[in-house]
């Protein structure tokens, strides 16, 4: 399939010798930052971290809000990142929706400004993205699509909901091994608005602070 870049995308171009760095000043950051998560919330994340650890750093984790379009890959991401960052090199993070719709561009936006390198694969009504945060790893490949698609892990995966919209409406997903709910924000309430922008940040940076503190806790 021919590569197609749109505009946004030459800034990552721009950026990618920096990227690796970029990347590892955000967690430097955020690994700083624990402290800001509540007690109630790590409770919440150690439900993850004990998954990761009953399955010995060997699991599927799929993220999942309504239409996988913000939150859900955002989550997928950072914790891959996470994963990656521990050393769990054995985990493979997907996401999906209970609705079919399209990554938001503003989330490309805010990765890209955040050190990731992103391409547009298919420029289609639902398009599909490359995403690397490292260059000797294998692009995480990003697009909007229903929990239990083809694309996604069938079986034996931790369900995560990362919005409390999905848990209503996936109370129950038979394949999964385990279902934890996890919501964020939806930061959509800022779109077309003068903090739409500081409001995506703000996001991903939660997200990467909390996938981050949840891979911290895994030892095997």
């Amino acid at each position: 399939m021919p590569l197609v870049k749109t505009a946004v995308h030459q800034v990552a171009d721009a950026a990618k010798r920096d990227m690796n760095k970029e990347i590892e000043n955000i967690i430097e950051q955020v690994s700083k930052e624990f402290d800001l998560i509540s007690t109630e919330r790590k409770a919440t994340l150690e439900v993850l971290s004990n998954f990761i650890q009953t399955k010995r750093g060997k699991s599927d984790l799929t993220f999942i809000c309504v239409h996988n379009s913000r939150r859900s890959h955002l989550s997928q991401i950072w914790a891959q990142v996470a994963a990656s960052h521990y050393g769990f090199n054995d985990i493979t993070c997907y996401s999906g929706g209970t609705e079919v719709t399209s990554m938001y561009p503003m989330i490309a936006e805010t990765l890209i400004g955040q050190g990731f390198q992103i391409e547009t694969i298919a420029e289609t009504e639902n398009p599909i993205y490359s995403i690397k945060f490292d260059g000797n790893t294998h692009p995480l490949i990003a697009f909007s699509k229903l929990f239990d698609s083809d694309f996604n892990p069938a079986e034996n995966f931790g369900a995560i909901m990362v919005c409390s919209s999905a848990d209503t409406n996936c109370p129950y997903i038979s394949t999964a091994a385990k279902r934890i709910l996890l919501p964020f924000e939806d930061p959509k309430a800022f779109d077309e608005t003068d903090l739409q922008k500081e409001k995506y940040i703000e996001r991903s940076l939660q997200i990467a602070r909390e996938m981050l503190y949840a891979f911290s806790k895994v030892k095997i």
